[in-house]
């Protein structure tokens, strides 16, 4: 088995999930894998830009017959988007998955900032691996709008944990997501914000019996 991990955004590969994922998978000899999905730079990042490296990291993995592809928040949205049109993973893990990221920007961004960042081409966002703000293209915007984020089907066990108290993406976007895949997506709804810092050991806990980790 080996593990994909895919952090969020403005985020990094050694993020604290990221760290926490990789020591406890490779405490048990499980390989994982955490690219920066922000190569070649944050100002030109896109969906397509990310799905571009999370590619190139498909290619290192020499047998995808035991993959499992987890991810974070976008991470988590990138990981369902790979799993459907470049990978054929044995399972998915998803901690709070940013679905519905087009419909979500235009409502969390003021619409003032959000033609502001249009017309400018550039909108700063604080980039939590950087400890800084740092500029993002509007090409991100118009990029996303190329892509599908709600309304999956899954055809392999997954797993997702949302905090109830999460501002960032709604819980219920992920109570739609098992709505719409019953039979194959368990939910773990967590007390718990966005980032799911206070739930890891839980999420490990969850994770070990999902995966039949001893």
């Amino acid at each position: 088995m080996e593990i994909l991990y895919l952090h969020g955004f403005a985020s990094g590969p050694r993020s604290t999930k990221a760290r926490f994922f990789s020591d406890r998978f490779s405490a048990v000899g499980i390989k994982v894998h955490t690219p920066d999905l922000n190569a070649p730079d944050f100002r030109n990042l896109t969906l397509t830009s990310q799905l571009k490296i999370v590619t190139d990291s498909l290619l290192q993995i020499k047998d995808q017959s035991r993959l499992v592809l987890m991810g974070s928040s976008m991470g988590g949205l990138l990981a369902t988007i790979a799993a459907q049109n470049l990978a054929s993973p044995k399972q998915l893990i998803l901690l709070a998955p940013g679905f519905n990221l087009f419909h979500r920007w235009s409502e969390l961004i003021d619409q003032a900032k959000l033609k502001e960042w249009e017309e400018t081409g550039v909108s700063e966002f604080y980039h939590y691996a950087l400890g800084a703000n740092a500029q993002l293209s509007y090409q991100f915007i118009v990029d996303a709008r190329s892509h599908k984020t709600d309304q999956f089907m899954v055809n392999i066990p997954t797993l997702v944990f949302h905090g109830k108290d999460d501002t960032v993406v709604p819980v219920q976007e992920s109570i739609v997501f098992k709505e719409e895949n019953p039979d194959l997506v368990e939910l773990d709804i967590l007390d718990d914000g966005h980032q799911l810092v206070s739930s890891l050991e839980r999420i490990w806990y969850r994770t070990c019996k999902f995966l039949e980790i001893a």
